[in-house]
């Protein structure tokens, strides 16, 4: 059983690695839909939206379903767990931007 926080620590940033690619799209369509549409666009953003949900909908479900069955295991309140979980998700994307040339 796993009782340390170490391990969830350590498998979030192992899913955080892939999870770059779903963090870029939703970040991409946050800020594209927040500027809106150039005027010289010819593509529709609604052409982003499947390719959106391929992308981030298996990631989403295999982030849960690992955090689920680490979080029964856990001995951290499932308060601290989840935002541990999603903090530690989002190191490598972080360590990306702000080592970025």
């Amino acid at each position: 059983m796993t009782r340390r926080w170490q391990v969830a620590l350590g498998a979030n940033v192992l899913l955080g690695i892939p999870g770059v690619i779903p963090i870029w799209v939703l970040w991409f369509l946050a800020a594209s839909w927040a500027s809106g549409p150039e005027p010289t666009d010819n593509d529709p953003m609604v052409l982003w939206l499947p390719i959106a949900a391929i992308v981030i909908v298996p990631y989403v479900l295999l982030w849960m379903s690992v955090n689920r069955s680490l979080a029964r295991r856990s001995s951290l309140p499932p308060g601290i767990y989840w935002w541990l979980s999603a903090l530690a998700t989002f190191l490598p994307t972080t360590a990306l931007i702000i080592y970025s040339p």
